[in-house]
């Protein structure tokens, strides 16, 4: 096992995609929602790794006679197993649906994990803090604007 420079960079962004994962984790986590910290930063930093993996695969001269992968394929992979893991966490109880903020969330968190995969730093650090700012405070501006009908309809949904 040797150690070279851009094994360390590789490193980063995976610790960087599972820390943008658990800021968005622990606004839910805050929130006592089903996915939090942990099931963020595993989310994020899983997508990246699937990425870090695919773009390094592809873009290795020695390794092109064995193996051929295309990152837009794994990155595809990666949003359907999205999709499953999301779809779990959606409920519906009589004529309301839980779950189904979170399971966007965790989409979203998925594609920043494989934006910090491909090396878009800001974008991905954008992404996160749109993503807080969006189920942190919109809540806010839909029971201004819709009052407490939208209060009692969509209780268990976020």
């Amino acid at each position: 096992m040797s150690f070279d420079i851009t094994q360390f960079h590789l490193f980063f962004q995976v610790l960087l995609a599972a820390f943008l994962g658990a800021l968005i984790g622990f606004e839910r986590e805050h929130k006592k929602k089903e996915a939090g910290l942990r099931t963020f930063s595993l989310v994020a930093l899983g997508s990246c790794f699937f990425t870090v993996v695919a773009v390094y695969f592809s873009s290795a001269q020695e390794l092109h006679a064995f193996v051929q992968i295309d990152p837009g394929r794994v990155v595809q992979a990666v949003a359907v197993g999205i999709g499953f893991i999301g779809s779990g966490l959606i409920i519906q109880r009589k004529a309301q649906v839980e779950g189904l903020t979170t399971a966007a969330a965790l989409w979203a968190a998925a594609a920043i994990g494989i934006g910090v995969g491909v090396k878009l730093y800001t974008l991905s650090i954008l992404a996160t803090l749109l993503t807080i700012i969006v189920l942190g405070s919109l809540r806010a501006l839909e029971l201004g604007v819709f009052g407490e009908e939208k209060e009692q309809k969509t209780n268990h949904e976020s």
